[in-house]
């Protein structure tokens, strides 16, 4: 059984506009390697999934949308030993404002490729997630935001 400390709940945003998919460049903080990636990140504590994505969204994008779906839970074991648990949200987006910039300096270049130029792009996916995450896209599968429940609050 792994310690907890190995394990972490991320999600990531997977938009999608006018067939094309919205993906960061960034540094690999293990291996130093530029990749591209979703715009995603780990759920801050006391906060709920819907707000965690929309957060690193727009901090990695700039970009301020709702999702309209999700894609379901993806899990990684890491070769690091760590344990990643993504929930994939979708974002459709019927327009875009005419500019928007990462927030967050760790955010080198944002850029928009469809499913063909992903696969012959010069730099690498972050991990299989990217990747597993657009081909759910691309078979259709749209979970309801309702399936998600909200956060209850003890008190």
């Amino acid at each position: 059984m792994p310690d907890r400390s190995l394990l972490h709940l991320t999600v990531a945003a997977v938009v999608c506009y006018q067939q094309r998919f919205l993906l960061v460049e960034e540094r690999d903080k293990i291996t130093g390697a530029l990749v591209l990636n979703q715009p995603a990140g780990h759920v801050e504590a006391g906060e709920d999934l819907f707000s965690a994505v929309q957060r690193e969204l727009q901090e990695e994008t700039g970009l301020v949308l709702a999702p309209c779906a999700w894609l379901g839970i993806s899990q990684l074991q890491a070769a690091n030993g760590h344990f990643y648990y993504r929930v994939n949200f979708v974002f459709e987006p019927l327009t875009l404002p005419e500019h928007y910039q990462p927030q967050d300096a760790d955010i080198l270049a944002l850029h928009w490729l469809n499913a063909d130029e992903l696969q012959q792009a010069a730099l690498p996916v972050r991990s299989s997630l990217v990747s597993h995450a657009i081909s759910e896209y691309l078979q259709g599968v749209r979970l309801p935001l309702e399936a998600l429940q909200p956060m209850v609050r003890m008190v």
